[in-house]
């Protein structure tokens, strides 16, 4: 098990889908890592050695902004947004997407889950 940037990344993948697992880092930018790392893309991670992991890290720390540090760049981000009541800071706040889609229908990733309002339940029919 090859750890890099504090992930434990999957032993049995080829190194360029093993490095998305790393918060921030893309296939795009897996792809840029590997070659300049001058590793073949499509080797498992169980079969790197100790020095081409350590290329790859040291690429890693030395361009890229990846896992806590960056989280907590764009959590700063959201939260600046929030504090100067932006539009986009306000539609965070009230957990709606931010980017101009449609709520009417859909947005149920970002809405949760459907609660139904009352009125809807069928009336017993009574005896008269």
């Amino acid at each position: 098990m090859a750890r890099i940037s504090g992930v434990t990344i999957p032993a049995e993948k080829q190194i360029w889908v093993a490095l998305t697992y790393v918060y921030g880092i893309g296939p795009k930018t897996s792809k840029d890592i590997i070659s300049r790392a001058k590793v073949e893309p499509t080797e498992r991670v169980k079969n790197l050695n100790d020095g081409e992991i350590g290329r790859i890290q040291d690429l890693i720390n030395a361009d890229y902004l990846v896992e806590g540090e960056l989280q907590r760049i764009v959590s700063g981000n959201i939260k600046r947004l929030k504090e100067i009541k932006s539009y986009r800071g306000m539609r965070h706040a009230a957990s709606l997407p931010s980017r101009g889609q449609r709520t009417k229908t859909n947005a149920r990733t970002r809405r949760g889950r459907k609660t139904t309002v009352g009125g809807t339940a069928k009336k017993v029919a009574s005896k008269t």
